[in-house]
C-alpha cells in the first residue's frame, strides 16, 4: 500500500506513545491471590477466566484519577507526536462509548465517562495525532470472536457474525465520533480471512481516507510494516515500519513489574530504530485509577529533555545506509544533507572520532547542543575508492549524556564506498 503522502506526518514524527489500558489494570497481574505469568492484558486468557466472571471487573472499574490533559502533556513533553491507545483489546471491553455493545466503559462501569472523547480534545490541544488500537480478530467477550475456547465452542463460531455485530460497528464508531484519527492499529489477525482485512481497509478509506492502517490488519492491507513486539531489524529497512515496544516487560499494568529500562537504553533504542528508517512506538500502562506509573513518566520526561536539544537528529530522518564497519562511538541517523553521529561512548584520551569510506564531502561539523560553535575536523580524500576519511575533534566532556550528537553537513547524498 505505502501511500507516501498519507505517511508524511508519521514519517516526520518518528516517536509515539502506545497506551495499554483496560479492565486488566484492576487485577494488575494477580488473580485470586496468585501472580499470573505473562503480560498484564492477557490475564483473562492465561487463567482462562470465564467471561461472566471477568466481566464483573467492569462494576469496579472507576479510574477517578484519569486526566487526559496530563497524559497528552506527558507525550508532548517526551517529544512524542502521536498517541495510540487501546480502544478495545482482546478481552473485548470497549474503552469508549459503544452504541452497538453495552460492554463498554460508559455503560458498564461507575466511571460513566468516555476517556477517548477527553483524550481527543487533549491531543488537539497539544498538537498530537490521536490513534486507536482495535483488536479486530481476537475478542474473548463475543461468542464468535477468536480465541476464547474455554467459554465458546470453536467449531460453532461464525466470524461473520462477530464482524457484523461488533467489529465493523465499533470501528465505524471510532472513525466517526472522535474527529480526525491518525491511525487504526490492528493486532493478531490470526485466522481472519482476506475479505475481513479488506473490509476494514475499505471502511477506513470510506470514512477517513487519510487515516493510516498498520500491517497487523493482515493480508498486506497495511500502510506500513509493524514489526514484532520489541523487535528491531538488524539492518536498514527501506519501507515504512515501526517497532512497538515496552518500558518494562508488560504492556497492560502489572503492579509487580518494576523492570524499567534506563533512560540511556530508551534513547539508544530510539536512535537505533530511527537509523534504520523506523518509528518507535513506546508503551505506558496506566493503573486502574487512570494514573501512568511515575517511573514511566520520569523516564519519558528525561527522554524529552534530551530530544529537545537533539530533535534534528530524530525527526524526519530516513534510513541511514549501512556503514561498512562497526562503529565504536555509537550510532548514526541521517536526513538529506545531514549525517548525525550519536556519541554514546565518549573518547576519553584524544577526544577524536572518525569515519571512513564516506563518499560525500563534509562542509561543516558541530554539536547539536552547541550549534554556534563549529568543531575542528580533518578529511582526507582517498582516490582509490573515491571516498573521504574524516576525523572530528570533540570537546573534553559530552554535553548531553548519554548521547551527544555531532552533525556533519554534507555536500551530496550519503553513500559509503565499498570495502
Amino acid at each position: 500500500m505505502y501511500d507516501v503522502h498519507k505517511l508524511d506526518w508519521w514519517n516526520e514524527a518518528k516517536f509515539g506513545m502506545f497506551i495499554h489500558w483496560g479492565l486488566y489494570a484492576i487485577p494488575a497481574g494477580r488473580w485470586k491471590g496468585k501472580e499470573v505469568h505473562g503480560i498484564g492484558e492477557w490475564i483473562m486468557y492465561r487463567e482462562q477466566i470465564p467471561f461472566k466472571e471477568y466481566s464483573q471487573l467492569a462494576k469496579e472499574f472507576n479510574p477517578v484519577d484519569f486526566d487526559a490533559d496530563a497524559w497528552a502533556k506527558l507525550a508532548y513533553d517526551a517529544g512524542m507526536k502521536y498517541i495510540v491507545i487501546t480502544a478495545k483489546h482482546h478481552d473485548g471491553f470497549a474503552m469508549f462509548k459503544s452504541y452497538c455493545d453495552p460492554y463498554n466503559i460508559v455503560d458498564a462501569t461507575p466511571f460513566k465517562r468516555d476517556p477517548m472523547k477527553e483524550l481527543a480534545e487533549a491531543c488537539k490541544k497539544y498538537g498530537l495525532k490521536l490513534c486507536f488500537y482495535y483488536s479486530q480478530a481476537q475478542d474473548w467477550a463475543h461468542p464468535h470472536g477468536l480465541n476464547n475456547f474455554w467459554d465458546y465452542d470453536e467449531d460453532k463460531k461464525d466470524f461473520s457474525i462477530y464482524y457484523k455485530e461488533k467489529c465493523e460497528p465499533q470501528l465505524r464508531e471510532l472513525l466517526t465520533n472522535y474527529g480526525p484519527i491518525g491511525l487504526i492499529w490492528c493486532d493478531t489477525p490470526m485466522t481472519m480471512a482476506y475479505e475481513y482485512s479488506k473490509k476494514i481497509r475499505d471502511l477506513i478509506a470510506e470514512l477517513q481516507p487519510n487515516c493510516l492502517l498498520n500491517s497487523r490488519v493482515g493480508h498486506n492491507f497495511g500502510d506500513y510494516k509493524s514489526m514484532g513486539d520489541n523487535s528491531i531489524p538488524s539492518r536498514s529497512y527501506n519501507m515504512p515500519w515501526e517497532t512497538p515496544a515496552t518500558l518494562n516487560d508488560t504492556w497492560g499494568y502489572k503492579a509487580g513489574d518494576r523492570k524499567w529500562k534506563p533512560v540511556a537504553q530508551i534513547i539508544r533504542l530510539l536512535v537505533d530504530i530511527n537509523s534504520k528508517g523506523g518509528n518507535y512506538l513506546l508503551n505506558v500502562g496506566p493503573d486502574a485509577k487512570g494514573v501512568i506509573p511515575q517511573e514511566s513518566a520520569d523516564i519519558l520526561r528525561q527522554v524529552g529533555q534530551w530530544l529537545k536539544v537533539n530533535e534534528d537528529a530524530i525527526r524526519n530522518t530516513v534510513a541511514c545506509p549501512d556503514y561498512p564497519y562497526v562503529l565504536n562511538f555509537g550510532a548514526m541517523t541521517y536526513k538529506p544533507g545531514k549525517l548525525f553521529l550519536h556519541v554514546f561512548n565518549w573518547p576519553d584520551e584524544d577526544h577524536i572520532i572518525h569515519l571512513q569510506m564516506l563518499r560525500p564531502r563534509v562542509t561543516k561539523a558541530y554539536l547539536l547542543a552547541d550549534p554556534g560553535k563549529e568543531l575542528n575536523y580533518v578529511q582526507t580524500y582517498t582516490p582509490g575508492n573515491m571516498s573521504y576519511r574524516v576525523r572530528i575533534q570533540l570537546p573534553e566532556q559530552p554535553l548531553t549524556p548519554p548521547d551527544t550528537v555531532v552533525c556533519l553537513e554534507l555536500d551530496s547524498p550519503l553513500e559509503w564506498a565499498e570495502l
